[in-house]
């Protein structure tokens, strides 16, 4: 008997996958597992453009809103949390539809992901920590964490210290204790990539933050604050969020956080093209055709016909 194929609609943020995501939902009879690793987070809905309930054309939505802002989201959880959802859609006959621009999460389901990659934006986060704190500080965290890990790497050595505790987010295990491990891949798999004009989807960016704004993002970060985001370690360095509460401590203004967080969501989408256009599966589609959801509807088809 065959399976179907996990349908995988992926790109920069702000390319429009959530609307494509949605539609095929509907055509496919079937559900959403979502690939945002900031939409986890019960409370980050503005920030993470995360959909409304009354938008999302009653389609269920696995993996939102699973995590309190205090709680470390990690990779590791995510593949296993994921892969059984996908075999219990399966289970049902239905084609596991993914949704989201994480990219080392969609590698971990999709793939045999044995010893952590990069994750671009918490590497430069903590890069960012190190200049402004030291590696004695960031030595201590990692003591606290991984007293193992810690003995082992000299204090003075920032790269390494930077290396461990990011390994600890995204695995939550040690880094003494992150070593290859076996995980079998999620086969078979359609993977596809959307992608528009620079131009086009600066603009859009631009737009999405100006809207968050608007909609209450500031808001929505002061509720989250009362709620512990502050001291969540993943949680409260998610685009936006970061800037809006340095700009609350008074350590930069509010429009400033605004400038800066257009300007780095604009890097990160660049970033996110760059790891999807490692992966020699991965098929690219420009979101602005008008035949987009035909196009991916056809390409299903051919899949489950190769199967």
């Amino acid at each position: 008997m065959s399976v179907n194929p996990v349908v995988v609609i992926v790109g920069a943020t702000a390319v429009g996958k959530s609307q494509l995501g949605l539609q095929l939902a509907v055509q496919l009879d079937t559900e959403i597992i979502n690939a945002d690793s900031m939409q986890l987070y019960r409370g980050m809905d503005i920030g993470t453009a995360k959909l409304p309930l009354s938008e999302r054309a009653g389609i269920t939505h696995h993996l939102i809103d699973t995590l309190d802002v205090t709680e470390i989201s990690n990779v590791s959880m995510y593949q296993q949390q994921a892969r059984e959802i996908a075999g219990e859609l399966r289970a049902q006959n239905k084609a596991p539809l993914v949704v989201g621009g994480s990219g080392l999460y969609v590698t971990a389901l999709l793939d045999d992901l044995n010893f952590p990659e990069t994750d671009f934006q918490l590497r430069a986060q903590l890069e960012e920590e190190l200049i402004n704190l030291g590696p004695g500080v960031l030595h201590q965290r990692l003591q606290n964490l991984d007293p193992v890990s810690a003995d082992r790497i000299d204090p003075a050595n920032g790269r390494r210290i930077v290396r461990a505790l990011e390994v600890i987010e995204l695995t939550g295990e040690p880094f003494a204790s992150s070593l290859p491990k076996s995980n079998p891949a999620l086969e078979p798999d359609l993977r596809i990539a959307l992608i528009r004009d620079r131009v086009e989807l600066d603009a859009r960016i631009e737009h999405r933050v100006h809207l968050m704004w608007e909609s209450g993002f500031v808001a929505e970060v002061e509720q989250l604050l009362e709620l512990g985001l502050a001291d969540g370690v993943t949680a409260r360095k998610a685009l936006g969020y970061a800037q809006i509460i340095e700009a609350l401590n008074g350590d930069i203004s509010m429009a400033t956080a605004k400038t800066e967080t257009i300007r780095l969501t604009k890097r990160y989408a660049r970033k996110q093209e760059s790891w999807f256009r490692r992966d020699p599966k991965m098929q690219w589609l420009q979101a602005s055709r008008s035949d987009l959801l035909a196009v991916v509807l056809q390409l299903i088809s051919e899949s489950r016909k190769g199967i």
